[in-house]
């Protein structure tokens, strides 16, 4: 914008200047405002979602997106990406925003809310939502939630572990993910170090016992991708409870010969959820909110307990279902996240330290 001489000038530029900010800035848009009638009829008239991070096999998305479709007639489309990849991507579109909807870690919730990138909308079942598992004003809501576990590939290691001291024991590689960018992976550090006396503030111990694999040549760097554990490659992997059993149950079906076993931590484990963000730039916000509203729902909840995710809402899971869970014994020293004040200053700087600290000793 060019400088103007003068009085008026300098008026007329402040004005321009406020317009193009108004061009740029997320819509006023009051989801609270609106009945679940009135929220169901502007969603149908948006037409699409398209979601970042919410894909068919994780957590059993697949199956909400196709009842959003069959009973509202609105089309999805998702592209899968770590949590801090879907901000940055919500942020560097925005009023060019090609997504609605993202499902975030919960210590990314906040961030949301921090960086302007979140429209609030209360879902119709608010009052049986845990108080914290979601924010104040909506505009974070945890749906579902997991506990850190051990994916083991029984052919690959002379004992299967169940404990992080009978990793250290053992002489495979172990495979973590990107601590930079996932918040899966990160939570596997938060899960070693409470093992071992730390908290979500002092991750310290976590980042110790990783250093120790990187230093005896024992952390895979590869990626953590279900084809790598289809192939064999991979034998013993982080992973939320709810991948690691989705994963296992669909390498058996290509091939009934897999020997794999899923495992919580004995000496802890920490539990924590996923959120969904409504891209405060979205173009089809109603859609993004109704989208949220099904996920909170009794059949939601279900949709995700099928996919071994825990519902945050108190419903009644089919036996079936029900059965398909781990024994709950194996979840006696897992704990859900109780400093997140902590853990969210922790988070922004692990990945640094995780580069510093593991990486750099990794052979």
């Amino acid at each position: 914008m060019k400088k103007f001489q003068g009085f008026l000038s300098l008026m007329l530029a402040a004005v321009l200047a406020l317009g193009c900010t108004a061009a740029f800035a997320a819509p006023a848009v009051d989801l609270n405002a609106l009945t679940l009638d009135e929220l169901i009829e502007k969603a149908k008239a948006d037409g699409e979602v398209n979601s970042v991070g919410m894909p068919d096999n994780w957590a059993n998305w697949g199956e909400t997106w196709q009842e959003l479709t069959a009973i509202y007639g609105i089309a999805h489309t998702d592209v899968d990406m770590s949590s801090a990849e879907e901000l940055a991507l919500f942020e560097s579109e925005k009023a060019n925003a090609t997504k609605d909807i993202g499902d975030v870690g919960q210590s990314f919730g906040p961030v949301a809310v921090e960086q302007g990138l979140a429209l609030a909308y209360k879902t119709t079942n608010w009052d049986t939502i845990p108080a914290w598992a979601k924010d104040e004003e909506g505009y974070w809501i945890i749906a579902y939630y997991g506990t850190m576990s051990m994916l083991v590939n029984a052919d690959l290691v002379d004992k299967v572990p169940t404990s992080f001291e009978d990793i250290l024991a053992g002489n495979y590689k172990v495979t973590v993910g990107d601590v930079t960018k996932a918040n899966q992976a990160r939570n596997a550090v938060l899960s070693a170090a409470i093992a071992y006396g730390g908290s979500e503030a002092d991750v310290q111990p976590g980042l110790d016992f990783f250093r120790t694999l990187a230093e005896q040549g024992r952390l895979d760097l590869g990626e953590l991708s279900p084809a790598r554990l289809a192939k064999g490659e991979i034998a013993v992997a982080f992973l939320w409870d709810y991948n690691a059993l989705v994963y296992r149950d669909e390498i058996i079906k290509v091939n009934p010969a897999a020997n794999l076993v899923v495992n919580i931590p004995a000496e802890a484990s920490i539990q924590s959820g996923y959120t969904t963000i409504l891209n405060a730039y979205s173009k089809r916000p109603y859609a993004a909110a109704l989208a949220r509203e099904y996920i909170l729902s009794d059949e939601g909840q279900i949709n995700l307990a099928k996919g071994y995710a825990r519902p945050v809402r108190d419903v009644e899971l089919p036996a079936d279902v029900q059965a398909k869970l781990l024994d709950s014994a194996q979840y006696a020293n897992a704990r859900l996240l109780t400093d997140a004040a902590g853990w969210d200053l922790t988070s922004q700087t692990l990945g640094d330290r995780w580069q510093e600290e593991v990486i750099a000793y990794a052979k």
